[in-house]
């Protein structure tokens, strides 16, 4: 792999990795963990890639890859209502480019990546303890989906590390939602900074800087917000009520939420 790229080619796939594959102009990725025999286990809307419930769905389903209207014969059919998923890599992939998301990467190679959502910080439990958590969350549900919020990547950081937030924090969990919403909040943030320079180099120096900033302190690796949750005590507690997803406030300031919030 190489510092700007995580491609990789299936023959080096192995049960447990942590894949994705960019959608139409590189507006999101989507994630899945590989559990081998070419499947991938994925979280979806209801079967749909993305979604966050609001008018912004337009944008994100005319961006993503067309669906055949004829079934695949080796993917294993969604059960009704049901977001984690079990998909061929060719269906997944939806001719895409695979790429691998890396684990226990340095700070500084952390920061060399222009794009959230390819890297964390944070490291890996070993491949057996990830396809078994997967396998189980196929089973047994991650709770509700939304883009912002509980994600793809959401879920396939939580199937690799076992870490979920659950009290608050800063905007979303996964790095392409701090992508997504990071580069607009950045250059809001950044305003008063602004006011030091005239120059347009360091305008966007500024703007830059915090921007990776403030994926840096958001990376699931860094926040002190998180517990190390069992799948059984995950599906537990989001049948119980006691592990919900929250509706991040987003504003002028730097906001605060998180996905999952745990309730007494």
């Amino acid at each position: 792999m190489g510092l700007l790229s995580n491609r990789v080619q299936r023959e080096s796939l192995k049960p447990g990795d942590h894949i994705y594959s960019w959608r139409a102009v590189y507006i999101y990725a989507h994630h899945g963990i590989y559990v081998g025999d070419e499947k991938v286990i994925h979280f979806t809307r209801r079967g749909q890639e993305v979604g966050t419930g609001t008018v912004l769905d337009v944008l994100l389903t005319s961006s993503g890859p067309a669906r055949s209207r004829q079934p695949c014969s080796t993917c294993t059919p969604p059960e009704e209502g049901s977001g984690v998923v079990s998909s061929c890599l060719n269906c997944f992939l939806s001719g895409g480019v695979l790429y691998r998301f890396e684990y226990s990467v340095t700070p500084a190679l952390f920061l060399a990546k222009a794009r959230g959502g390819t890297c964390t910080l944070a490291g890996s439990e070993p491949d057996d303890a990830v396809v078994h958590r997967v396998k189980y969350l196929l089973e047994n549900g991650f709770g509700c989906y939304n883009v912002f919020k509980n994600n793809c990547e959401d879920f396939a950081i939580y199937c690799k590390t076992g870490l979920l937030v659950v009290e608050q924090g800063t905007i979303g969990q996964s790095g392409q939602a701090v992508s997504i919403i990071g580069g607009p909040l950045a250059a809001a943030l950044s305003t008063p900074l602004l006011l030091v320079t005239t120059n347009v180099y360091g305008m966007a120096a500024i703007t830059v800087a915090v921007y990776c900033a403030s994926r840096y302190v958001a990376d699931i690796g860094m926040r002190k917000d998180v517990v190390k949750m069992s799948a059984e005590d995950l599906t537990r507690r989001l049948a119980t009520g006691l592990l919900q997803v929250v509706e991040p406030q987003i504003s002028a300031t730097p906001a605060r939420g998180s996905p999952l919030l745990l309730t007494q």
